[in-house]
C-alpha cells in the first residue's frame, strides 16, 4: 500500500477515534462521563457540516460523510461495551494490592474484539468517502493531515 495511503487512513483512524473520545467526554452527569444519543447526533452534525464547507462536498459526498460518522459511531458504542461507567472499570484493575491481570487482559480482548468486529465497515466507507473525493478534495484531506502531522510532532 503506498505511504501517503496509509498516513491518510492512520490519520482518519486516528482522528475518528480522537473525535469518538471527545465525544465520549463531552458531558458530564451523575459522576460518569456520558453523551447522551441526542448530544451525540448533534455533534456528528456539526463536525459533518464543517468537514462539508471545507471540502465543498456535493449531496453524495456528504452521504457518504454522513454514513462514515455513523460508522465510526457504532464503533464507539461497540468500544464502550455494555459497561456503565468504562472509568470504573480501569480503577477496578488497580483496586486492591494486587493488579488484576486477568481482568485487565479481559478488558483488552473484549475491546479489540469490538474493533475488529466493526473495522471493516469503518474502512470501508472511509474508503468509499474518500474515493468519491474529487482531486482537489483529496489534496486538501492531505494537506489537512500534513498539517496535523507536523504539529503532533512537534508540539
Amino acid at each position: 500500500m503506498k505511504s501517503w495511503i496509509k498516513r491518510t487512513l492512520f490519520g482518519v483512524v486516528g482522528a475518528s477515534i480522537l473525535l469518538g473520545g471527545l465525544t465520549a467526554c463531552g458531558t458530564r452527569g451523575e459522576g460518569r462521563w456520558q453523551t447522551s444519543a441526542e448530544d451525540s447526533a448533534k455533534f456528528r452534525g456539526k463536525m459533518i457540516e464543517r468537514v462539508s464547507s471545507k471540502l465543498d462536498l456535493n449531496a453524495d459526498q456528504k452521504q457518504r460523510l454522513t454514513v462514515v460518522a455513523d460508522k465510526l459511531h457504532a464503533q464507539r458504542t461497540a468500544l464502550m461495551g455494555s459497561s456503565a461507567n468504562p472509568r470504573a472499570d480501569i480503577t477496578a484493575l488497580v483496586a486492591g494490592e494486587k493488579f488484576d491481570r486477568t481482568r485487565a487482559q479481559a478488558l483488552v480482548t473484549e475491546k479489540t474484539a469490538a474493533l475488529n468486529s466493526q473495522s471493516p465497515e469503518v474502512i470501508t466507507a472511509l474508503g468509499d468517502f474518500y474515493d468519491s473525493l474529487n482531486p482537489a478534495q483529496q489534496q486538501k484531506v492531505r494537506d489537512f493531515m500534513n498539517r496535523r502531522s507536523r504539529w503532533s510532532r512537534h508540539g
